[in-house]
């Protein structure tokens, strides 16, 4: 190879930078589809990068990560969905719900008034060709991801919800769980994806600031050593019951090991399993 090539990686690489200074999109950046997180994040999520998000139980961790895999699939990039805890099915019509702005208990009795089920078609209408691929947690953990990314065309984000569902068993080990945070990390370089993966922090209750931090995250420091973003989901609302904060949700940007941390504010529609950027909400 001669130092003349007339091609070099740091010539591509400025011609990415020039492209993305005259408005393109970054090409290894996936959109969350919350605009103030993108910006946070200098576009949104890497691909190569591994994203953790944490909360307490019934935070919404879930609801969120299937929000991030719809409105990337919705921008026209690849992504799939695996769920830890329910079935496809279930995924989907936590989607209609979502997009459709109704409740799931609703959809299941068919209890919609005319505008919302207007709404709802409107919605699986759209998301014909704006959905995710929807898959449970394959047997087999990241291994078994890795095997079947590797059987579809490339993927430009994978979603696990959660991290549980990838550990060998209901009593895994503290070093079971590091070792599965070391695996994602290099799925997420060896497929080139982004990897977000959704992980529980029971133990938040318990304290008086139940805003997560680096150190809740655990798997002996796995986290905090392998991932490059780490998101903490915290809504006060759970915990206080005072009128006017119920969706009111801080997204805390723990660790961006190629930007800066802070936090958005997102507002979380509980009974449509919803979240929405109150800088940029949808309309």
């Amino acid at each position: 190879m001669t130092r003349g090539a007339d091609i070099s990686p740091l010539s591509l690489l400025l011609g990415r930078v020039d492209a993305v200074a005259d408005g393109a999109a970054p090409i290894d950046t996936v959109p969350s589809g919350f605009p103030s997180l993108d910006k946070l994040l200098g576009g949104g999520l890497r691909r190569g990068d591994l994203v953790v998000l944490g909360g307490d139980v019934g935070s919404g961790k879930s609801a969120l990560a299937l929000a991030i895999a719809l409105r990337a699939a919705g921008a026209r990039r690849s992504a799939v969905f695996y769920s830890g805890e329910m079935n496809p099915e279930r995924v989907l019509e936590r989607v209609l719900a979502i997009e459709g702005r109704t409740r799931i208990d609703d959809l299941r009795r068919g209890t919609l008034d005319e505008a919302t089920r207007a709404g709802v078609g409107a919605a699986a209408i759209r998301l014909r060709d704006e959905l995710p691929i929807v898959e449970r947690v394959p047997a087999g953990g990241v291994a078994a991801i890795a095997e079947e990314l590797s059987a579809l065309r490339t993927m430009e984000l994978v979603v696990i919800d959660g991290l549980d569902a990838l550990l060998p068993g209901a009593n895994s080990t503290e070093e079971e769980e590091a070792a599965t945070i070391r695996a994602l990390k290099r799925l997420a370089l060896e497929a080139r994806t982004a990897v977000l993966v959704t992980s529980p922090l029971p133990h938040l209750a318990a304290r008086d600031d139940r805003r997560p931090v680096l150190d809740d995250f655990g798997a002996r420091g796995a986290v905090k050593e392998r991932a490059d973003v780490v998101l903490g989901l915290f809504r006060e609302g759970m915990y206080d019951g005072a009128r006017g904060i119920e969706g009111a949700t801080e997204l805390l940007v723990r660790k961006n090991r190629n930007g800066g941390t802070g936090y958005v504010d997102l507002y979380f529609y509980e009974q449509w399993m919803r979240f929405e950027d109150m800088l940029d909400p949808d309309r």
